[in-house]
């Protein structure tokens, strides 16, 4: 079963997450989101997978969030998927897909539920 890990190493979450997932066996391919941005279509499918919309994974404690005020309600999702794309640091991590399916390893244990069933 092929899996991709969307991966931030220098946030502990996302080690925990790639640990858990290593110590069940499983070799994740994994994108260092922060060099290799998604693209906004690649960001639709990941949120489709999600099951959620693109304020879900935005990072809301992020400088850039309040600086291109992603707060305001009237943004509209393209425009959100636009600023993730652009800025990644405001994407939520890590992200775990499998399939047509993906989750976001907070805490770490989530991304078992791919794994496990």
């Amino acid at each position: 079963m092929s899996m991709t890990l969307y991966h931030n190493p220098r946030c502990s979450k996302s080690r925990q997450a790639l640990a858990l997932l290593q110590e069940r066996g499983v070799e994740p391919d994994v994108v260092r989101y922060l060099e290799n941005p998604l693209t906004a279509e690649a960001l639709q499918t990941l949120l489709q997978q999600l099951d959620m919309g693109p304020r879900e994974l935005l990072r809301t404690g992020e400088k850039i969030y309040k600086e291109l005020n992603l707060r305001e309600e009237g943004l509209s999702e393209q425009a959100l998927i636009n600023a993730i794309a652009e800025h990644p640091i405001l994407m939520e991590r890590p992200v775990l897909v499998s399939g047509n399916r993906a989750v976001i390893g907070r805490p770490p244990e989530r991304v078992l539920e791919l794994i496990d069933g």
